[in-house]
């Protein structure tokens, strides 16, 4: 927010505004968010916290800001890099091409616990895999931003982008009567518009939409009702679809009725219990035949998992070289491979300085922050890679930006990033904002909700 000690343009107004408000005010609005968010239920579970199961998102009344000259950069590169996952993800499950190419070690994809071979050779509409793309970003300076990694499969955390939104302007309309902010409340509609351009040739009018949830206690159900209820689609369980031929049907109380895309919001291995986990009751058996005719439209794609792992995030400035002839507009952190045997001998020679993250992890779980570290922990984080090196990568600490956020004490430095969400059909669409996660705790580098992060509403300046 600031910048030799004043505030850095885009900020200014907010500033000015921040100054005139009595901590008595503050302490009110703050309060009253907390209120909103009990009443609609905004919840995450906190895995391991056995006070709890959920909790309530920290939500930060100041927001995240970008100028448009900022964002436009970011849109060109994460469009970029959802175009390149895309083409990556069709080539290999047809040609791989870059894989014979030598460009990304075969292996590293073909044995890949993500990669379903039960979908080599289909082809989804219009090629695309993975129609919401959430690339995580952290900015280090005052243009420098990294891509720390990329989320194909089901990136969550959109209903609260929207409810952020929703919250601020219904705090502080004063705030948007005076600055011109992008809107992001056409999310659910331009979802619903990706996934209806990728809807089967053969149905007939408006495409049938379900979301495919795993249930009422998933952490994530909020934002799967949330979603299905804004894009005016069917929430639906496993148990509510069953196969007919070449089509699968939802149970109403008017009759079956034939569905044409599934946003699925249940992991690949659960789907369908006759080509993937037999034991698995959250999917629906035969579904993956049906995929495979053509007669229904799956989102994300099965398989598109091998794109999330952050062996092959090291990978994608080549994907983005080979599949579309230009250089990369966004950078990713510097990585340490700990397959390789030089990167191997580094990162355990420099486990202090470093951030170690599983490859197939998720959430914030399994991580080393080695300057936050115990001796005790670096010693046994240290022993895990050498039993298995090619589970792990390493990233330098970096210097994450921070943006003034309400702690107990005031006003205080809390570092941040940013997941914006692009969605692939028969356009490439970023919405001009994203999630915005904080590191509560004073100089934390994790944000993840689930490890008691909090959320702020973003803000794009328009021109």
């Amino acid at each position: 927010m600031f910048e030799n000690g004043a505030p850095r343009a885009p900020y200014a107004a907010l500033a000015k505004w921040l100054e005139a408000q009595t901590p008595e005010e503050i302490a009110r609005k703050r309060l009253e968010a907390e209120t909103i968010f009990r009443r609609i239920g905004i919840t995450f579970a906190v895995y391991g916290d056995e006070s709890a199961s959920e909790r309530l998102i920290p939500f930060d009344m100041v927001p995240r800001i970008f100028n448009a000259r900022e964002w436009a950069r970011l849109e060109r590169g994460v469009k970029q890099r959802a175009r390149a996952l895309n083409a990556f993800l069709w080539d290999v499950y047809h040609r791989r091409e870059i894989l014979r190419a030598g460009r990304i070690p075969a292996d590293l994809v073909l044995r890949n616990d993500a990669y379903e071979p039960a979908v080599a050779g289909i082809s989804p509409a219009r090629n695309v895999y993975s129609h919401v793309v959430g690339v995580d970003l952290v900015r280090t300076g005052p243009d420098e931003f990294f891509v720390l990694e990329d989320n194909c499969r089901t990136p969550s955390g959109v209903s609260y982008m929207l409810e952020n939104r929703e919250i601020m302007m219904r705090l502080f309309p004063e705030l948007f009567r005076q600055n011109r902010i992008a809107p992001v409340d056409d999310y659910p509609g331009a979802l619903r518009r990706t996934l209806a351009s990728v809807a089967p040739p053969g149905c007939d009018g408006e495409p049938v939409i379900a979301v495919l949830t795993p249930g009422s206690f998933n952490s994530a159900y909020y934002e799967h009702s949330f979603l299905a209820d804004q894009m005016g689609a069917e929430l639906v369980e496993g148990q509510d679809l069953f196969v007919e031929g070449n089509s699968v049907f939802m149970r109403t109380t008017a009759g079956p009725r034939r569905v044409d895309v599934i946003y699925r919001r249940i992991d690949d291995a659960f789907l369908d219990p006759l080509c993937f986990r037999p034991d698995s009751l959250l999917g629906v058996p035969g579904l993956m035949n049906v995929y495979r005719s053509g007669g229904v439209q799956i989102c994300s794609a099965p398989g598109a998992g091998v794109a999330d792992d952050k062996a092959i995030y090291t990978y994608v400035p080549d994907m983005i070289r080979f599949y579309l002839g230009e250089e990369p507009i966004l950078h990713n952190v510097p990585t340490w491979r700990c397959a390789e045997p030089d990167a191997l001998a580094y990162v355990l020679d420099h486990l202090g300085e470093l951030v170690v993250k599983e490859v197939h992890g998720s959430g914030g779980y399994g991580m080393l922050v080695g300057p936050a570290a115990t001796r005790d922990e670096i010693e046994a984080y240290a022993c895990r890679i050498r039993n298995n090196p090619g589970e792990f990568i390493a990233q330098p600490t970096l210097a994450l930006s921070t943006t003034p956020t309400f702690v107990d004490s005031g006003l205080a430095p809390r570092h941040v990033d940013l997941r914006p969400y692009c969605l692939v059909g028969e356009t490439v669409h970023l919405t001009p904002g994203g999630l915005t996660r904080v590191a509560l705790r004073e100089g934390s580098l994790v944000v993840n909700s689930s490890q008691g992060g909090g959320v702020k509403d973003t803000w794009v300046m328009a021109e």
